[in-house]
Order: structure tokens, then C-alpha cells, then sequence
């Protein structure tokens, strides 16, 4: 005969003298499981039933933490090889317990597949990325083609303090280092050539070797390399921060185009900015050519000569065409990579790292383009 012992929240205990029943009622739900948890182990250890009964007739609702608390007196029962039973366990929540009584089972060292680094598993996994940078990137490439097309027909829609303000930001706060860097390429570059050239006797030759690897090569790639890990940088992290801030979206909330209010002035600006830049790398460097002719005995006249002879039109312009590409990938690259930021704590980090290293690959792969262009061309 069966006898009620003690009703608490959400639990009655019926008891007779062996057996115990845990009638629950209410809801079994997260917001009421904490205090019954701990009344329902405590009345588990203060009975200690050779069996135990969990009668869930009158429970109103139930969630996977009312489960768990009885997977967790059935356990306990379990481990001390007591009877344990559940009674009238609506059928809607049968599924999941039994579900959640399966053992789980981890896979063995042996099962586990390891990949090499070339399996089709990693191929393909490979190739999914690349599939979708390659949708990203064209998608952008679009977007950034048709707002050029929308500001080309109605410049009034361009935001012109933003372009002043990203040309102000590409520019002339990158005079010094652009001025340090090109020196200090001419200097070096004719030091280096002065070493083989006085075994021949042809010192002079050294003002063409460095003018025109100035003017074709080392200018416009020494600019835009420092101009990829000073303004792609600058423009991933400045848009990125804005995208872990949420302010793109509440731009786009608002009804207005982020690339052309963010990209697209940081385009125009850098595009126009990296031939200014190139043109003061060149005439730096040619000064620091100058200042090792000097040392080899060359005045100043003789060195002009020199470089007016051997200096043609088609080289300057075949350098400024370059700047002007390497301008449009590295701020094309850094706003990609703003836009493409994550959220997290190392999100604009890892952004901003990804878009100096993609703007320095992709500009030798655009200059290994030019090359065989120029070469195809006869330039």
C-alpha cells in the first residue's frame, strides 16, 4: 500500500517499503529545473529506493533539461544497480529520451580518416573556396563597374569629400617614405651596378640602367608594393571595423549603396594618387643615381646627358599605364577584403593581413602581365 511522504515543488514522493515514486507535475522546463534538480537528488539520496518510479502523468510541458534531470536519476539508480522505471512519459517526448539515452560512441583512432594534403577531400575542399572567392570577387568586380558607370553619368552622385579626403589619406601622407624608399632604391641599384660596370669601363652606362629600370620597372612596383601594405591595409581595416560595427549593415538598412559610398572614392582616390606617387619615387631615385655618380666622378651635366639620351616617352608611359593598374588592384583588393571581414575579435586582423598579401601577389601577377604585353608589343 502506497503512501504519500512529502510533496515539493513540482514533485510528490509516494513511498511504500520498497518501492518510491517521483510523481512529477507542472512544467519540466529549463526556468523551473535548477531548485528540482537539486530536491530531486536530495530525495534520491534521503530514500535511497531499491526502486524507483518516475511517474510523468501530470506534467503540462517538457524540454531536453526535464529530460536530462531524468536521464540523471536513472543513471544514478543505474550505478548502484537499483531498479529505476519511467511511467507514462508522454509519447510526444518518447523520441528524444530515448535518443538521448544512446551511448555515444567515439570513433577509434584507426577510424578516423586522415587526409593527405593532396586527397580529393582537401582538393575539393580547395576548390569550393576557390569557386566562391572567384563568386565574390566578380560579384564585386560588377558592383564596382556599374557605380562607375552611375557616377560617370551623374558625377554629382560621387561623394567628392570622400574622394579629397581618401586622396589626402593615398597621397601626400605618403610623400616622406615614398621619398625615403626611392632614394635609397637609386642609391642602391647604383652601387650594385658600379661594381660590374667599372671592370669594363663603362661607369657611365650605370645612369641607363637605373633610369630605365626606374622608369619601367622598379618605380611603379616599389610604389605599389608600399602602397599595399600602407593603404590596402589601412582601407581593409577602416572598412573592416566598420562591418564589425554593424555600420555597413545599418547603411545598407538605409537604403544606401556601400560600394559607392565606401569603395568606390578609395578607388578613384588611390587610382589617381599611385602615378603622383610613382613620379616622385622616379625622381628621387634619380637623385640617389645621381649621388653615386658624383662619387664616381661624374658631374651633374654629363648625368642628365646621359639620361636624356637613353630615357624615351614609351618607357614613362609604359610605368605610369603600370601605376595606374597597380593603383586600381590595391584599393580594389583592400575594400574586397574590408567587406569580406568577419565578426570576432581577430576578424579586421586577419582581414588586414589577407589584403596586403593578396595586393602584393596580385600585383606581381598583373606585372608578369604587362611584361609579356609590353614584350608582345614591342614597347
Amino acid at each position: 500500500m502506497y503512501r504519500m511522504v512529502e510533496v515539493q515543488g513540482g514533485v510528490e514522493v509516494i513511498k511504500n517499503d520498497e518501492k518510491v515514486i517521483f510523481s512529477f507535475h507542472g512544467a519540466l522546463r529549463i526556468e523551473f529545473i535548477g531548485p528540482l534538480w537539486e530536491k530531486c537528488i536530495t530525495l534520491q539520496n534521503r530514500y535511497q529506493p531499491e526502486s524507483l518510479i518516475l511517474d510523468m502523468q501530470q506534467i503540462t510541458s517538457c524540454d531536453t533539461a526535464g529530460l536530462s534531470l531524468l536521464m540523471a536519476l536513472l543513471q544514478r539508480q543505474q550505478q548502484i544497480h537499483r531498479q529505476c522505471a519511467i511511467e507514462h512519459l508522454p509519447m510526444v517526448y518518447q523520441p528524444l529520451f530515448d535518443k538521448m539515452l544512446q551511448p555515444k560512441k567515439l570513433p577509434d583512432e584507426e577510424g578516423v580518416t586522415k587526409h593527405s594534403l593532396f586527397s580529393v577531400t582537401i582538393l575539393g575542399y580547395w576548390m569550393v573556396l576557390f569557386a566562391r572567392d572567384l563568386k565574390a570577387n566578380l560579384i564585386f568586380i560588377g558592383q564596382v563597374i556599374y557605380q562607375l558607370g552611375i557616377v560617370f553619368h551623374s558625377p554629382r552622385r560621387l561623394r567628392w569629400k570622400d574622394l579629397w579626403s581618401a586622396m589626402e589619406q593615398v597621397g601626400p601622407y605618403a610623400l616622406v617614405i615614398i621619398a625615403l624608399i626611392g632614394f635609397l632604391i637609386g642609391l642602391i641599384s647604383a652601387f650594385q651596378a658600379a661594381i660590374p660596370m667599372r671592370q669594363f669601363g663603362v661607369d657611365l652606362y650605370i645612369a641607363n640602367l637605373v633610369g630605365i629600370s626606374l622608369l619601367r620597372e622598379m618605380g611603379p612596383l616599389m610604389t605599389a608594393v608600399l602602397l599595399a601594405g600602407r593603404t590596402a591595409s589601412s582601407f581593409a581595416a577602416e572598412i573592416g571595423t566598420m562591418k564589425v560595427n554593424q555600420e555597413i549593415d545599418a547603411l545598407q538598412t538605409m537604403g544606401l549603396d556601400v560600394v559607392r559610398f565606401l569603395v568606390l572614392p578609395r578607388i578613384i582616390a588611390t587610382t589617381l594618387m599611385t602615378p603622383m606617387l610613382n613620379i616622385f619615387l622616379i625622381f628621387f631615385g634619380l637623385l640617389g643615381c645621381a649621388l653615386v655618380m658624383h662619387t664616381l666622378g661624374f658631374t651633374m651635366d654629363v648625368y642628365i646627358r646621359q639620361l636624356s639620351q637613353v630615357m624615351k616617352w614609351n618607357d614613362f608611359m609604359g610605368g605610369m599605364i603600370k601605376a595606374i593598374a597597380f593603383g586600381i588592384v590595391i584599393a580594389s583588393v583592400g575594400c574586397l577584403h574590408g567587406l569580406k571581414t568577419r565578426f570576432g575579435a581577430k576578424a579586421v586582423g586577419y582581414s588586414t593581413t589577407q589584403a596586403v598579401v593578396n595586393s602584393i601577389i596580385m600585383l606581381i601577377i598583373v606585372d608578369g602581365i604587362f611584361a609579356c604585353v609590353y614584350y608582345a608589343l614591342g614597347v
